[in-house]
This record gives C-alpha cells, sequence and structure tokens, in this order.
C-alpha cells in the first residue's frame, strides 16, 4: 500500500472534518522544507509536553532525516489549536523491505534504526491530550497503513495512549519489549555517598584503576567546549570505537558514512546548543578512551564510547564511566542514563531501568489482515535467523553500548 501526496492530503481533509467541532485542524506534512521550517515552534512543543527528550528534539529528528531519512518518506502529522501547534506525530512511510521479509509499505517513527534513539513518541501538549490524540487516531484510522512503533517508554507515552485508542477501533495490537535502560537517579545523594551504594568490590576497583592512571599514565579526562576540539574528539571516538568494535565483530552504530555525517552534523549543533558532553581520556599526549554524551534537562545519557582495547587491562572504560558520573554531580544532575542496552558493565553503576516497547499496530480489514499474517511469518524467520547467528560456535558477541 502506497501512500501517496494526494492519498495524504484526503486523510488529512477527511480527519480536519471529524474533528472540526473541537477547533482541531489536522495535517500531514510530506515536504521537507516544511518539516524544516518547524525547528522553534517544535522545540517549545516538546518543551511543554511529556514526552520532552534529546531524540524527539527538531535538531536529532531533522539531522536524522536529513542524513538517514532515505528511502522514507515524510509523514508529519499535525495538530493545530487556533493556529498553535498542540501535537506532532513524528512519522516517516518506510517501503517494503524484502531483505527483512517486510512486504508492505509502513509508518514509523523518525529516528529508528541503527542511530540508536530511545524514548520516541508522539508529541503532544501537556494537558491537551483529550483533543489532540483523538483527531490523530481519526487521521491514522483513515490513513489505513501499518504502524511500527519502536523504542517507547514502556511505563508512560502518548504512543501508549494512542496504541489504545486504536485498539478500540479494531486494530490489531502487538506489543513486545524492546529493551532496557539502566539509569541511576542522583537526586539526594552527592559523589561520595553514591560510591558507598556500589558494591565493594566494583567501588575497591574503580578507585583502584583510577588512582593507577594518575600515578603511572598523566592521565587527562578533558570535556571539549570548542568547536576545533569537538572535530578532533569525535574523530578519536570514532578511531577508538572502531578498536574495541573489531575484536567483537565490528561496529554497528558508527559504520557507515551516513551515520559518520549525522554525528559530524548533529554533535556540531549539540555543542552550540549545550548539549554535548564529549570526553577524551589521554595518557600523555595520547587518546585512550572517549565518551559520546549528552546533558539534557536535569539528565546526563551515555550515548556511545570507545577506548583502545590495549590499554583494556588498566580499567580505562570503567574509569571514564565513574568520572562521567562524577561530572554530572558535579552540574548538580538529576538523572544518570545509560540508555538501552543491558550490558553487565552498565550494571555495576546503575540498580533501575526504564523498559522500552515496540508497538505494531494493523489497521481492521482483510488487507490489515493480510499484511499482519505476513509480518508475523518475517519476525519468526528473523527470529530463528537470529537464533542460528547467537548459536555459532566462536561467536563473540557485545553491544555498542
Amino acid at each position: 500500500m502506497e501512500l501517496t501526496a494526494d492519498r495524504a492530503v484526503v486523510a488529512s481533509d477527511l480527519a480536519r472534518e471529524a474533528v472540526a467541532g473541537a477547533g482541531i485542524s489536522v495535517d500531514v506534512v510530506t515536504a521537507p522544507s516544511a518539516f524544516l521550517a518547524m525547528r522553534q515552534e517544535w522545540d517549545d512543543l516538546l518543551h511543554a509536553s511529556r514526552s520532552d527528550s534529546i531524540f524527539l528534539t527538531w535538531e536529532w529528528l531533522a539531522t536524522w532525516w536529513k542524513h538517514l531519512g532515505a528511502p522514507r518518506r515524510l509523514s508529519l502529522i499535525t495538530l493545530r489549536r487556533q493556529g498553535g501547534l498542540i501535537g506532532v506525530a513524528p512519522l516517516a512511510v518506510s517501503p517494503p523491505a524484502l531483505s527483512r521479509l517486510i512486504a508492505f509499505h509502513r509508518l514509523e517513527f523518525l529516528g529508528t534504526g541503527s542511530v540508536g534513539s530511545d524514548y520516541l513518541d508522539v508529541i503532544v501538549r501537556d494537558g491537551c491530550e483529550s483533543q489532540a490524540l483523538p483527531a490523530l487516531v481519526e487521521t491514522l484510522d483513515r490513513m489505513r497503513l501499518p504502524l511500527d512503533l519502536g523504542q517507547v517508554n514502556g511505563v508512560a507515552s502518548s504512543a501508549g495512549a494512542l496504541t489504545r485508542e486504536l485498539a478500540g477501533r479494531g486494530w490489531t495490537v502487538t506489543i513486545d519489549p524492546s529493551g532496557v535502560c539502566p539509569h541511576i537517579g542522583l537526586g539526594g545523594l552527592t559523589w561520595p555517598s553514591y560510591l558507598a551504594t556500589l558494591t565493594a568490590h566494583h567501588r575497591s576497583n574503580f578507585k583502584r584503576r583510577w588512582n593507577a592512571l594518575l600515578r603511572d599514565g598523566a592521565m587527562r579526562f578533558e570535556l571539549v567546549t570548542s568547536e576545533a576540539e569537538r572535530r578532533v574528539a569525535l574523530a578519536a571516538l570514532v578511531d577508538l570505537h572502531r578498536r574495541r568494535r573489531s575484536e567483537r565483530g565490528g561496529s554497528n552504530a558508527l559504520h557507515t558514512p551516513a551515520l559518520l555525517a549525522f554525528h559530524e552534523d548533529f554533535t556540531s549543533q549539540a555543542l552550540e546548543r549545550g548539549w554535548l558532553r564529549l570526553f577524551v581520556m589521554k595518557l600523555g599526549d595520547k587518546p585512550v578512551g572517549s565518551i559520546y554524551g549528552l546533558r539534557y534537562g536535569k539528565s546526563l545519557l551515555f550515548y556511545q564510547t570507545g577506548f583502545d582495547p590495549e590499554h583494556a587491562r588498566q580499567g580505562v572504560g570503567q574509569v571514564m564511566v565513574g568520572l562521567t558520573i562524577r561530572h554530572a554531580f558535579d552540574e548538580g544532575l538529576e538523572d544518570y542514563d545509560l540508555l538501552h542496552g543491558d550490558e553487565p558493565y552498565k550494571f555495576d553503576w546503575a540498580r533501575n531501568v526504564r523498559e522500552l516497547k515496540r508497538a505494531t499496530l494493523f489497521p481492521p480489514g482483510v488487507r490489515g489482515g493480510l499484511e499482519r499474517v505476513i509480518a508475523d511469518l518475517g519476525h519468526r524467520v528473523r527470529r530463528e535467523a537470529r537464533r542460528w547467528v547467537a548459536w555459532r560456535p566462536g561467536r563473540r558477541d557485545g553491544g555498542d553500548r
């Protein structure tokens, strides 16, 4: 099923008629130029919503669209009341992907894929949910395209409410876990009192390795503060990340020209906005480790890392994580989020998790039923393929985060 510009306009017009009594206007934005012009009102809406996350900012999503959006087609659904933006469904139409046994067009969140966006959602102005969500449901019900909504906060989200409303209209809904985000609540703690909550073994190892690096390697742990430093530090991160991942089968996060172009572009914007927390660890003048973090609101997000495998026994990775947590305390932040991934080292530092969910929705009717059957078959085949890959003798696995 292909969504043309004409079909998008028709769906928008029908939805507008249905919600006219509520004073809500609905538009399906398909022109990238219109999306690029929305920066200020987009971020204003996001800050006034319950879904506020760096992965939903205009900067993150517009940069993703520029470098990683193809071959999708934009399908942003905007909701306005008296001209003011009260909601956005940041969606795009993805084409069939036969290599993944996906045989139909579907709507997905902007920001999906290997770029690693977490906490994706529909953005609704706080207090406007009872007006915006019915208008959005009406629009999607008219469009009749399957929805694949990944990396959604499993506890509370506008996407969750949207899913329930569509289920009430006869849509078939499947909810699957898609991972966890370990995190540390910093409120009420200090750096010393937080260290006291860790196991004695982990705390002792961290302090011993930190002191040894300071004593023996003239270690420096530097935060990028200028554009010139950013360019050099990002190149160092990419090199260190690839070296670390080479012994684990290669990177699946910084491995394509498009992903590298995305991060080059976004980190420059993030530095300008005061969000970038890009750290480099040096022994003498040699970079041996790096952490790519983002400060957003009262949180520090641990996004990506890399270190020289030759220095693994010195605990470079462990020490860097600890020092960025200390930096979060120094900034007076309330949360340190290690983002998605259940790697054991994250639970050396964090005790709490935020669950992520994936919602797959198919419209009622014969066509939606057929699409669901095909999707279920593809899912089973992919699951068996992953099991076979995981079973292969000698395979070494590990997450990029």
